[in-house]
């Protein structure tokens, strides 16, 4: 059965722009956040606490977080790879992280430079550190339905690393194809599985389009009581290891999607659109969004 309200993760301001050649400056990224907030998301991931070494886009992150409104009833999670980035967030008094494990140990290794059991007992310490300091934290699961290094991943894999960020205490855990492989099948299954474990309640969809699937997927598993699914403005972003990776699906499709389905987001589209162009209009990209496109050319 479908669930009446669904909660809409917006990651454009982090997943969708920290692979961006150009540096955004950070009075844009904060007018993008503003923007998205206006639309009526509720839930937007803005930056990452990472080394600019690594992803200098997010180099400013201290600066983003220091600007965010201060009496929003909006969360904005930000990403915590290791104790100085937990450090940092404690620092600067943020209420929302996240933390981002892999199913595949190729890609955990290649990505964050540890094993899979490494990557699970470092995030149980620094959840509970964060849990202790009042933070709510938020877990990640990448390559669910596959990994460009190892192909199909075992699902007890999946399942393993779910319940274990799961167990350690954050309060929802995000299922991402990361590669955009899956199918609607494929989707179901996985998440049925995780679902022996973790409460569809405490579980959301993070599907990338690069196959064309990702609407598909989470249709696939609203039907499982899925009621949050992850998405990026514009169809901005993707996976760097992922050749010809599109990115992550288009919020705009998402909430497309969900009011034919009679479904709430709290969303207003039109705002939602505008959001995106601004960032489009920016970054000087065509707008990824099909619905974004055909509305717009609507008015045109």
């Amino acid at each position: 059965m479908i669930e009446q309200n669904i909660n809409i993760v917006e990651v454009g301001p982090r997943d969708g722009l920290q692979n961006e050649k150009e540096i955004v400056p950070t009075d844009v990224k904060i007018e993008f956040i503003n923007r998205l907030l206006s639309s009526g998301l509720s839930t937007i991931e803005t930056t990452s606490f990472v080394s600019p070494k690594w992803v200098p886009q997010m180099a400013d992150h201290e600066q983003v977080v220091s600007q965010l409104p201060k009496n929003s009833a909006a969360h904005f999670p930000v990403l915590v790879p290791n104790q100085k980035g937990l450090d940092n967030a404690l620092r600067y008094q943020i209420n929302d992280i996240a933390v981002f494990a892999a199913a595949s140990e190729t890609f955990s290794q290649k990505n964050i430079n540890r094993s899979i059991d490494e990557s699970l007992q470092e995030y149980s310490r620094l959840i509970q550190q964060a849990l202790q300091a009042g933070m709510r934290v938020r877990g990640y699961v990448s390559c669910v339905l596959g990994c460009p290094y190892e192909g199909k991943i075992a699902l007890s894999q999946v399942v393993k690393v779910a319940s274990t960020l799961f167990q350690a205490g954050c309060y929802e855990i995000s299922l991402g194809d990361t590669i955009g492989v899956g199918t609607p099948l494929a989707a179901k299954e996985m998440v049925k599985s995780v679902m022996t474990e973790i409460p569809s309640s405490k579980l959301a969809v993070h599907y990338h389009d690069t196959y064309g699937m990702a609407l598909a997927n989470i249709f696939a598993c609203l039907d499982l009581g899925i009621a949050t699914v992850d998405s990026s403005v514009a169809g901005l972003g993707g996976c760097p290891y992922a050749k010809g990776a599109t990115g992550n699906v288009a919020t705009e499709e998402v909430v497309y999607l969900l009011h034919g389905l009679g479904c709430k987001t709290g969303v207003d589209l039109e705002k939602l659109i505008q959001a995106g162009e601004y960032i489009c209009h920016y970054l000087k990209h065509a707008n990824r969004s099909k619905v974004a496109v055909a509305m717009l050319a609507k008015k045109s």
